[in-house]
């Protein structure tokens, strides 16, 4: 039976807290797989290298929608506007945080919606503004829209990307645990003008009135007699 110094001995420095010395003694003997030192600290390498096929890299099924194929339309059918998916994987930023960038720009038109990223304090919104920009450019030169401002936001989604974790140093050569967060950013831009509403609109206090005159004059007696 081996004793602990022939397996591995961890050192930790009281004075110097971001400072970890991994000693192995006795390298001629074997060392389990599972006292390694790739194994002890959960890092991405690490699970890339145990997954089958590694950290995934982005969303699979969006860019396949650019290739799908429609029929053809009939002689008095009006002209189907032409629709372009785009993504950007793994974006260094909290999805929480892109989630609230991405929610207001859906139903602006292009140009607006450039123009008020580009005035935004956030630091994601310069990320989304790029995107933006690479999608337009991708439907003037693969998908044939003749004027790039003729495009509009139909749809802005933000999805939770790979979490790496780490260590963080604390007083007193203590050590935490700290997630390193990243998300996906898809956009789907549309030809044409963009619509008036895109989100339902909150009822007027006419509608209100008159929401409430209607059940007012559809209300009956509980177990009366009917007429």
């Amino acid at each position: 039976m081996q004793s602990c110094e022939q397996l591995a001995c961890f050192h930790f420095m009281p004075f110097r807290a971001s400072t970890v010395t991994v000693c192995l003694l006795h390298s001629d003997s074997a060392l389990p797989s599972h006292l390694l030192p790739a194994a002890l600290v959960h890092t991405s390498s690490v699970v890339a290298a145990r997954s089958p096929g590694g950290i995934p890299e982005g969303p699979v099924k969006w860019p396949r929608f650019n290739k799908v194929v429609w029929k053809p339309q009939e002689e008095n059918e009006p002209r189907r506007p032409a629709e372009i998916f785009y993504h950007r994987s793994n974006i260094k930023y909290s999805p929480q945080k892109l989630w609230y960038i991405a929610s207001w720009i859906r139903g602006l038109s292009i140009d607006e919606a450039i123009k008020q990223l580009t005035f935004h304090p956030k630091v994601g919104s310069r990320v989304v503004k790029e995107v933006l920009l690479e999608a337009q450019d991708l439907a003037v030169k693969e998908h044939g829209v003749e004027f790039k401002s003729n495009l509009w936001i139909a749809e802005s989604i933000v999805g939770k990307g790979s979490y790496v974790k780490g260590l963080r140093r604390h007083a007193r050569a203590r050590y935490a645990q700290i997630t390193y967060k990243y998300c996906h950013y898809k956009v789907k831009l549309q030809e044409g003008p963009p619509p008036e509403h895109y989100y339902t609109p909150p009822p007027t206090h006419w509608d209100m009135m008159e929401d409430y005159l209607k059940d007012y004059r559809h209300r009956t007696v509980q177990f009366g007699l009917k007429s």
